[in-house]
């Protein structure tokens, strides 16, 4: 149990460390709703809040509650995943690292949450002018962690046994 935390929590750190580091670049060096081009037509680095859930759901400024239940939701995730780590159904590496990468992600966007009240987004891909959700580092560790776990429950199957 005891390597399974400490995989885990090293790379929530380490992902906790790079969001939290690369926000504050972008909130140092880019004015907030502004942002310029990287690649042209295709990716901006931006500085904009996000006060609602992954890819702007929710980023509305009249919902008194919402920044309370973000973080509430983020608090019971972190709670959760501690657990998870602790018991017998996260006995392969594969789970561990997502759990991880998920752990860092909501620990990232949390930090964010207590701070500023929003979450700092500056990731902006977009195709002509169709743009997806600006995002960070954070909501790439969810992502990332996400997919793992998914990998890890399609791997098992319905027999509740890893293969490592």
């Amino acid at each position: 149990m005891r390597a399974r935390y400490t995989t885990a929590l090293g790379i929530a750190g380490f992902v906790l460390a790079l969001d939290q580091v690369t926000k504050a670049r972008v909130a140092a060096s880019i004015p907030l709703w502004e942002g310029f081009p990287v690649v042209p037509g295709f990716f901006n680095m931006v500085h904009v809040l996000n006060r609602g859930a992954a890819f702007g759901f929710l980023n509305r400024t009249d919902i008194e509650w919402q920044t309370t239940f973000f973080i509430v939701t983020a608090l019971a995730a972190v709670g959760l995943i501690l657990y998870l780590l602790r018991g017998s159904h996260c006995a392969d590496r594969l789970s561990v690292c997502g759990l991880g990468l998920v752990l860092g992600g909501a620990l990232g966007n949390l930090v964010d949450r207590i701070r500023i009240g929003a979450v700092i987004d500056f990731l902006d891909f977009h195709v002509g002018a169709w743009h997806w959700p600006a995002f960070n580092v954070a909501d790439i560790a969810i992502c990332l962690g996400v997919c793992a776990l998914t990998l890890t429950l399609l791997k098992t199957g319905n027999s509740g046994e890893t293969n490592e």
